[in-house]
Parts: structure tokens; C-alpha cells; sequence
């Protein structure tokens, strides 16, 4: 499958030769890290669909921000959390995983802390898509998606801009950090503002506060009337670079944006 990428966050491998094809790696030096030994169980709510007609549930959607794959390098698991559906506004999409908090000792993180952000174009799928993978190390954590009129900051609760897109979707992960425990940042590259992909046109942080992180996804460009725009969610547990990794890729319909 063709796909575009950019590197936003550490550098990541994804170890199957299905995924790789047309995927250009990154030239960057992978960063080593420890390796989590925590585990995530997942229990979709009943607003969350687990497959969707002609969905390959076994094989794990391409991943946007490669490099070249070392030995050990594996996927341990994979599987659609939320189908091909509209989160709309007051229909939200929850998916939820049991998590011992804290699921480390210390000096670990106490909860599934994001390390890194990829995005990129697929469209040659069908249908085809554009992907935004939030990559956990610790566990898988909760999450919501709903489209939502604005996007409001967890903490001060002021509209964060989304300019120049058809709306916005709202991703809620909770009980999850994106900061370490001297409170810096954990994801190490900050992602642009604007992506301008066709169904993924920009994204910003819109919290991390009290053990919920909190994102928006500009989806599209404005048109005469807003679109329902269809989002599935792949969730991918990995082994990559020596690292436990627990991916959860948001992924949007670019079909009216073709």
C-alpha cells in the first residue's frame, strides 16, 4: 500500500513486511527506552463497533512514522477498537481498557504515558484514509472520540483554534500522561500545527491535566455543509527499538476530499 509519513514524534519500526511495502523510512537515530512490561485488556463499549464489512481484522494498518526494523522487532497483536462509523456530536465512540493504576513503580510512569505522534496519507485503501497513530508506552489507556462545534482547552477551558477545516473530532484519552515525572513534555517532537493531508488537515493538544490527554482533529476543508465523516480506530501492540509500544491509530475518511 503506498503511503506518505511524517516524522513527529520518536522514531518507530513496525515489523511485518506487509506494512512496510512503499513506506519510506525516516532518517533519524532511533532513541532506546526502557521496556514496559505492563499489560492492557480491552472492553469495547457498546458504542464502539468491532469490525466493519470487508475489514481484515489481522493485519495491522500501515504505520507513519517507520524506520528500518531491528531484530526482536514484532507485533504482538492487533485489532479494530471502533469501526467505520460517525462519532457525531452527544454520539461519542468509547473504548475502554483495564489498567491497575499505577501500572508501574516508580521511578516509571504511574499511567500509559504517550511517546510519540505519527500522521500520514493512505490513499490507495478503501476507503481511502488519513491516519494519525498515538503511540503509548505502559498500557493501552481509555478513549472517546466525538465531534464536537470547538475545541476547548482541559484546564482553561477556552476555544483553541482549528481554522480552515470542515470540523472538528475530539479525541479523550483517559487515565493516560503525555508528561514525565519531573513534568516535561514526554512526546519529544512537537508535531506542526497544520498537517494538510486531505481528511487530516491539522491537530492540536488541547489538555493534559488530572490523567486525561486530550487532542483535536481538523478534519477536512470547509464546504458547504459540513460532512459526516466516517473515523475507524487500530490498535496495535508492538515490540519496536527494544520498546512495548501500544498504538492507537485514528484513522478518517478521505473519500470526500478526494
Amino acid at each position: 500500500m503506498f503511503c506518505s509519513h511524517r516524522r513527529l514524534g520518536l522514531p518507530v519500526a513496525l515489523a511485518v513486511s506487509v506494512v512496510l511495502v512503499g513506506c519510506a523510512p525516516w532518517p533519524l537515530t532511533p532513541t532506546p527506552g526502557p521496556t514496559s512490561t505492563s499489560a492492557a485488556t480491552a472492553t469495547a463499549s457498546p458504542t464502539a463497533s468491532p469490525s466493519a464489512p470487508g475489514t481484515d481484522t489481522t493485519t495491522p494498518p500501515p504505520d507513519d512514522a517507520t524506520a528500518t526494523p531491528q531484530p526482536g522487532d514484532q507485533v504482538l497483536a492487533a485489532r479494530i477498537s471502533y469501526g467505520w462509523a460517525w462519532p457525531g456530536p452527544g454520539q461519542p465512540a468509547t473504548v475502554g481498557h483495564d489498567n491497575a493504576v499505577p501500572i508501574a513503580p516508580p521511578p516509571n510512569p504511574p499511567l500509559p504515558v504517550l511517546t510519540s505522534i505519527g500522521v500520514g496519507a493512505h490513499p490507495l485503501a478503501s476507503p481511502p484514509y488519513d491516519q494519525l497513530s498515538f503511540r503509548f508506552e505502559g498500557g493501552f489507556p481509555g478513549y472517546e472520540l466525538e465531534y464536537v462545534p470547538v475545541l476547548t482547552g482541559d484546564a482553561s477551558g477556552l476555544p483553541i483554534p482549528m481554522d480552515g477545516t470542515d470540523s472538528i473530532l475530539r479525541v479523550v484519552f483517559r487515565l493516560a500522561q503525555a508528561h514525565t515525572e519531573v513534568g516535561t513534555s514526554s512526546v519529544l517532537e512537537a508535531p506542526p500545527t497544520g498537517v494538510g493531508l486531505s481528511a487530516i488537515t491539522r491537530y492540536a493538544p488541547a489538555g493534559d491535566f488530572e490523567g486525561t490527554v486530550t487532542y483535536g482533529i481538523g478534519v477536512g476543508r470547509p464546504m458547504p455543509s459540513t460532512v459526516n465523516t466516517a473515523v475507524r480506530v487500530y490498535e496495535v501492540e508492538r515490540i519496536e527499538q527494544g520498546r512495548h509500544l501500544f498504538v492507537v491509530a485514528v484513522q478518517v475518511d478521505a473519500s470526500p476530499w478526494r
